[in-house]
């Protein structure tokens, strides 16, 4: 997003830039180090060559600060009044995306940090617009079409627990309270704080945490925005650029490459889920683009509007699909390991239900594993470390099924009438369509996964 501002409206007068940090320098540091020095620059930095740091110091001030706080815990009373005071747009895209996060990790970034970006929004004098990224898969597991409607407290998937945002908080504290006077150590509160947070995921009808706070981020943001414009994204799974700045370009592995990752390493050699199943996978700059013109459209108008971008409605992509061009990627271009070895791959078995693959599982390893317990008991434990080893691979790709399941027998497809109004809007507009793209239909998705995503995967995510 900061690229992409940079690049096209260079005169854009000032972006205040949260950066987690214990103080300003240190978020210079971080600003330079984890955002002027990555690859995404590269079209800006052959332009302005030495001069990209003065460009880019000119237009971004690196702010010190954590969305976990109200007012982000800024210290500078000076600029922060000088922010209230400028700022006319707010964009959080702040996020922990992990889905077995700890719960009070998850509820502070997540669930409270939305509403500190709410209240810092209201005190800014000039404010046109704050636009929130969500996720599509607030949606929790429901088929169907999937409609770009707002979340409310009494609307929760499970409808047999009223949900309370602050009882929740208070339930954190108190679990917190506990295991600090049992003495429990940093891994078991970590232990306890995730195996808490997917509870209370599922016991009100989301499959994890992530996606679980992510929905009461949300519900925060349209109770208590008022007459603040307010215009929420929800993309889908977010994949590597499509063309700009330039294609293929990725930082980190998400939802899907990680599959892609341990298959093209050979470690993958069965899978679940539903051969028709859909990935609803988007390039980022068609959600960056997204944004912008949401911010745009939605500027000064006292209202909440919601915008799925995905692909699943007027582009979808079958799981099948994926697993055919994995293979043929990995079998042309085979991933070479620290020892300069080729890895072989051969076609993944898809299991298409959680029996066949409960039936798998108990047959090749879990059976197997209790012989060896036995074997370990006769023999003096003497297959001890063997035996704890398999235990906890089994128990880590059991857990992993849990949380994948709900999206490799995703059968919905999310409704993108808003998304699509926006396009329109723009064609019908003297806007640059071109430089402003992110309508799914022109994916040819054989030759993006192929031919920008995988490589862009491999150049940029996939370590020895």
């Amino acid at each position: 997003f900061v690229e992409k501002i940079l690049r096209v409206q260079p005169n854009v007068k000032m972006l205040y830039l949260l950066v987690r940090a214990s103080d300003s320098e240190s978020a210079t540091q971080r600003f330079h180090k984890e955002v002027i020095e990555k690859d995404i620059f590269r079209v800006l930095r052959n332009n302005l060559g030495a001069n990209l740091e003065s460009f880019l110091f000119e237009r971004v001030t690196p702010i010190s600060g954590d969305i976990r706080d109200e007012n982000f815990g800024i210290k500078d009373s000076i600029l922060i009044e000088e922010m209230w005071k400028e700022i006319d747009i707010v964009l959080n895209s702040a996020a922990t995306t992990n889905f077995d996060e700890r719960y009070d990790v998850a509820l502070g970034i997540n669930t409270y940090g939305a509403l500190h970006v709410l209240n810092f929004a209201k005190k800014c004098i000039k404010l046109k617009v704050l636009l929130h990224v969500s996720t599509a898969y607030v949606s929790s597991e429901r088929g169907g079409n999937i409609l770009e409607s707002p979340l409310h407290m009494e609307d929760t998937p499970k409808r047999t627990s009223r949900l309370v945002i602050n009882a929740e908080k208070e339930v954190v504290e108190e679990y917190l309270d506990r295991l600090r006077v049992q003495g429990a150590t940093n891994e078991e509160i970590t232990s306890t704080m995730k195996d808490l947070g997917t509870k209370r995921a599922k016991l009100y009808g989301w499959p994890n945490t992530y996606v679980y706070t992510k929905a009461l981020g949300e519900m925060i943001l349209g109770q208590f925005h008022q007459n603040l414009p307010l215009a929420i994204i929800r993309p889908t799974m977010v994949t590597s650029t499509y063309k700009e700045p330039f294609s293929g370009w990725i930082e980190g592995a998400r939802t899907m490459d990680g599959v892609i990752n341990a298959y093209g390493k050979g470690r993958l050699k069965i899978f679940l889920g539903h051969p028709n199943s859909i990935l609803d996978v988007i390039p980022a700059d068609m959600v960056v683009n997204s944004i912008i013109m949401a911010m745009v459209t939605h500027a000064n108008k006292s209202s909440q509007i919601i915008f799925h971008v995905g692909s699943s409605l007027r582009n979808p992509m079958k799981l099948s699909s994926l697993s055919i061009f994995i293979y043929q990627y990995f079998t042309q271009n085979p991933w070479i390991d620290r020892n300069g070895k080729s890895i072989n791959v051969s076609q993944v078995k898809i299991f298409s239900s959680i029996a066949s693959f409960q039936a798998y599982m108990d047959i090749q390893y879990i059976l197997p594993l209790k012989v060896l317990w036995l074997a370990n008991l006769v023999l003096c434990q003497y297959y001890r470390g063997l035996c704890i080893n398999l235990n906890r691979k089994v128990r880590v790709v059991m857990r992993l099924v849990d949380l994948y399941k709900p999206y490799v027998f995703f059968t919905g497809s999310f409704d993108d009438s808003n998304t699509e109004k926006l396009r329109m809007a723009i064609r019908e507009s003297d806007v640059d369509v071109n430089l402003f793209y992110f309508d799914p239909r022109c994916i040819d998705w054989e030759d993006y996964i192929m031919n920008t995503h995988i490589p862009g995967l491999t150049k940029y995510s996939m370590k020895p």
